[in-house]
């Protein structure tokens, strides 16, 4: 199954592109999997320009983001899974959608073959 986090994610990139901002992605450098050039996270995480000015080779898919861009000067592979991604935003105006720490190992309940699945919350009933 296609992650639903990858839609998201896509969704605001190509929103902050259609309306002329800037986006930017959210990336935990602790995360194995994630190649960022040294030095520059901060408390463990690293923010990235994303639009098409500041990268080549732009992709983004079920596995994560992958792109070239230059930091100091310098030309730098950056990759990031998917799990990795913490938020993404316009840097304009902040508007964007951010990721809890851990979601990736949350799942829905399995369907209980003796009945339904117990929810959690309010539950409506119908009163006659």
């Amino acid at each position: 199954m296609i992650p639903l986090k990858l839609y998201l994610v896509r969704a605001v990139y190509d929103w902050a592109l259609a309306n002329g901002f800037t986006p930017h992605l959210v990336v935990d450098a602790a995360r194995p999997g994630v190649q960022v050039p040294a030095g520059y996270a901060r408390d463990g995480k690293v923010v990235l320009n994303v639009s098409p000015r500041a990268v080549a080779q732009f992709e983004l898919d079920e596995h994560g983001v992958r792109f070239s861009a230059r930091f100091g000067g310098r030309p730098a592979a950056v990759a990031a899974p998917l799990a990795a991604l913490r938020a993404v935003y316009a840097r304009e105006n902040g508007q964007g959608v951010t990721f809890p720490e851990g979601e990736e190992q949350a799942s829905p309940p399995e369907p209980s073959p003796s009945g339904p699945v117990p929810r959690k919350g309010p539950v409506l009933k119908r009163i006659k």
